[in-house]
């Protein structure tokens, strides 16, 4: 692991920047790139598309969010009513107006369940995944890092990755930066405070002592005029340009916000929308309800700009505020959603309109889902429990077919009416956003458990 460090002057820390896996081997990041770079050049494996994995981490409600079933009995149909959307007859949750007049650029499975009702962080890291971040196997298949400019492929953005006084990451139920069986190399990039890998990423070494190094390497370059002619030391010399490239930092704008216009950030900004004040502090959750609203538009933004510089899977997680009992932990559903549902709605629906004034919508699929829904019947309090009968699911971008509702629920949206839409298929489609997974079983160096991951389900009927 490598990153930069300047003792000559104070450094952002997002100024880090992983170079990923070096060491391994005695692989020299040159020959890394130049492997990367012959495997990106052959077939058609890749689509060339990128995945943000929005995880609605402690279980949305199937209800107040795209499902909200107002002609069910009281006690079960929406607490936050409803809004019309663009699509003929289809109605969100009452806290998504925005997203619901862009319902033409999404896709929502009402027929998805993730088959249990456990806190865990299914199905972006589960013994089905090969207790992997799906990230991690997309890494394992293209390399740690962009062939062409070093990005980490593969990154996971916790509310640190704004704000370094935010809480850290939530890992009692699962660690999103898990590696599983692939390996350390391809374990997500975790930006901002408390990341592991950062933290055995730094190279004690001046920009000066860096430069003087590159100036060492031209003339010995230069000693070596005549076979430079050559095709291979011209790819040679290309490539170890693209290493210096790398470990000075220029992929590291990508993490840097004041890079971005600030119209475009304070489009997504979400904290104006959720004052502290204005969230109870009886919830034991309450420092946790303010990071996600302060953070969760940002961590968009941030998730938009590391694609467009080549990162391939981007996992986003708010830490753990989807969980709405109604207890002393917890909201219950009407107040959660305030607290929830209203910066999602915000945060989301500028992603999508911002992807789209770029031209990127086919480029980068958004997914948002959580580890399970929540019971059709509200509890005593006002929350809703635990249910992995039926949760919510929506989809936008990534050239699949939008502007439609996949299966349906029950009348109470306690369960699939029509065929479920299960865990394993939600991966698979996934993986066929990213691969083209005849070309996956066939490519040579892909584990057989990669292939069987990504293949073990069925696309999602009507997205391609």
């Amino acid at each position: 692991m490598l990153s930069f460090c300047n003792h000559h002057g104070k450094q952002g820390r997002r100024e880090f920047l992983r170079v990923g896996g070096l060491a391994l081997g005695g692989l020299t990041l040159p020959g890394l790139l130049s492997l990367q770079a012959q495997a990106a050049g052959s077939g058609t494996l890749l689509k060339n598309k990128s995945v943000i994995f929005l995880f609605m981490h402690g279980g949305p409600s199937q209800i107040e969010t795209f499902d909200p079933k107002m002609t069910a009995p009281s006690g079960i149909h929406s607490v936050t009513g409803e809004v019309t959307t663009k699509i003929p007859g289809v109605t969100f949750g009452g806290t998504f107006p925005r997203l619901a007049q862009l319902a033409d650029r999404m896709s929502v499975v009402r027929s998805y369940r993730s088959g249990d009702s456990r806190h865990d962080i299914k199905p972006i890291v589960h013994k089905d995944t090969l207790n992997a971040n799906l990230g991690s196997l997309y890494s394992r298949v293209v390399g740690a890092n962009h062939p062409e400019n070093g990005m980490p492929t593969n990154a996971v953005l916790f509310p640190q990755a704004i704000d370094d006084k935010m809480l850290p990451a939530v890992t009692q139920f699962g660690k999103f930066d898990s590696h599983g069986l692939m390996g350390s190399a391809y374990a997500p990039f975790v930006p901002g405070a408390g990341g592991d890998m950062q933290s055995n990423m730094s190279l004690s070494i001046s920009p000066n002592r860096l430069d003087d190094r590159r100036l060492l390497l031209s003339k010995l370059d230069r000693a070596r005029w005549a076979a430079e002619k050559s095709e291979t030391f011209a790819a040679s010399s290309q490539l170890q340009q693209q290493a210096f490239d790398v470990i000075l930092g220029g992929v590291s704008r990508a993490f840097d916000l004041s890079q971005e216009d600030p119209a475009v950030v304070a489009r997504y900004d979400t904290a104006p929308l959720v004052k502290p004040a204005s969230i109870s502090t009886r919830w034991k959750n309450y420092k946790r309800y303010i990071d996600n609203a302060q953070s969760l538009g940002k961590l968009l933004l941030m998730a938009r700009r590391l694609c467009e510089a080549g990162c391939g899977f981007v996992t986003i997680t708010t830490n753990f505020v989807w969980d709405m009992h109604a207890d002393k932990n917890n909201a219950g559903v009407g107040e959660g959603m305030d607290y929830m549902g209203v910066p999602f709605d915000h945060a989301v629906s500028a992603f999508m309109e911002d992807v789209h004034a770029r031209g990127l919508s086919d480029d980068i699929l958004l997914v948002c889902t959580g580890e399970m829904g929540r019971t059709p019947k509200l509890n005593s309090r006002g929350g809703r429990d635990h249910w992995g009968n039926l949760s919510p699911l929506m989809l936008s971008g990534g050239g699949l077919n939008m502007g439609q509702v996949i299966g349906q629920s029950d009348r109470h949206a306690g369960g699939p009416q029509t065929e479920p839409i299960e865990r394993k298929d939600l991966v698979t489609s996934i993986m066929h956003t990213l691969f083209d997974l005849g070309e996956l079983r066939i490519t040579r160096g892909v584990p057989n458990e990669v292939v069987q991951v990504a293949t073990a389900g069925t696309p999602i009927p009507g997205l391609f």
